[in-house]
């Protein structure tokens, strides 16, 4: 691999594939001479694409699959009868050490259970989880489980807290950071079992637990990372993202409804831009599948170039931070930690 990281892209899928695929890898080699990526599906397709780019390039090398798995399969059937898809291959060439990291913007489901079924959980974690970044007035904070996971436990919530801990520490180099159960306020007193358990076990590691935190925390800061199970972070997440887009349509619709608001739209653009890339969800593309004995990433369905660039950067700096090792290390010394007391 010439000491460069390899990185496994999905190229098939996602609801636009190769095109966004394509001009985001192509992005990415334009920037840094130290990745290497494979583009993995139709090997015919592919090539014509990359060459209709006009950008040959030694760090971008193609891999066939002949099948792919589509945005509303089954992830069952998908593990059953596409192993020979683009997502699947991807995810073993970094079960086979060919890469150190693979990003797909195919289906979620198939690509958890995948994921799953090929690289294995790291001892010590029962369910992988779905992590990534949300904007906050102190720059952003992590939030797990963003849905992979119903129904959690007490240990699968401590799981998280410390995958979610980890992840902090290599991304953002903070070294104690903050960890807040999300919870319906935060009085010891509310919650169900499965929190106040959760609570409990937190409060006794050496983890930096802050205690309960309500969803306005997540964006007033205060927190570097947010724990909850899949439902109610799927809901959080999704809510968001509807608000943001509220925000948007109505701002343009105001600046555009006669000719003094759009007089006011002008002299205010500098300032509207500005916060449109603060919270611009391509910035925070690319939720990590943590847990994992190897490093894949989700991007978005829906993502244009941009943002499935974002998620290959993501999928980069775990690969460069050894991510799995370190989660591995930290649930192994947080564990010694609880037998010993």
């Amino acid at each position: 691999m010439n000491g460069k990281l390899t990185i496994a892209l999905d190229a098939m899928g996602g609801d636009s594939g190769p095109d966004v695929v394509i001009a985001a890898a192509l992005s990415i080699l334009r920037q840094r001479d130290d990745v290497r990526l494979l583009l993995v599906g139709d090997q015919q397709r592919l090539n014509a694409m990359v060459a209709s780019a006009g950008r040959a390039t030694e760090n971008l090398e193609i891999r066939h699959a002949s099948q792919q798995v589509e945005m509303g399969e089954m992830p069952s059937q998908a593990l059953r009868f596409k192993k020979d898809s683009s997502m699947r291959v991807a995810i073993n060439l970094v079960k086979e050490e060919q890469a150190q990291a693979c990003v797909s913007a195919g289906n979620t489901g198939a690509l958890m259970a995948t994921a799953r079924y090929v690289l294995k959980t790291l001892p010590g974690i029962d369910r992988p989880a779905i992590i990534t970044s949300i904007p906050s007035i102190e720059g952003h904070t992590w939030m797990l489980d963003l849905g992979a996971n119903v129904d959690c436990s007490a240990d699968h919530l401590f799981q998280f807290a410390v995958m979610g801990s980890v992840l902090a520490t290599a991304a953002d180099g903070v070294e104690r950071p903050r960890v807040g159960l999300i919870n319906i306020g935060e009085e010891e007193i509310k919650g169900n079992d499965q929190v106040k358990e959760a609570a409990r076990l937190l409060g006794g590691s050496s983890l930096n637990y802050i205690g309960f935190v309500e969803g306005d925390d997540v964006y007033k800061g205060g927190v570097d990372v947010a724990v909850c199970d899949g439902f109610v972070g799927n809901v959080a997440l999704k809510t968001s993202e509807g608000v943001a887009k509220m925000v948007t349509h109505y701002m343009k619709r105001e600046f555009s409804r006669n000719l003094l608001t759009r007089a006011a739209g002008a002299v205010a653009l500098p300032v509207l831009n500005a916060f449109r890339r603060r919270i611009d969800p391509r910035r925070y593309n690319g939720a990590s599948l943590l847990g994992l004995r190897g490093i894949v990433i989700k991007s978005h369905g829906g993502a244009d170039a941009v943002a499935f660039a974002n998620a290959i950067e993501v999928a980069i700096l775990e690969a460069q931070k050894a991510l799995p090792e370190r989660i591995d290390n930290k649930l192994e010394a947080l564990l010694t930690e609880r037998q010993a007391v």
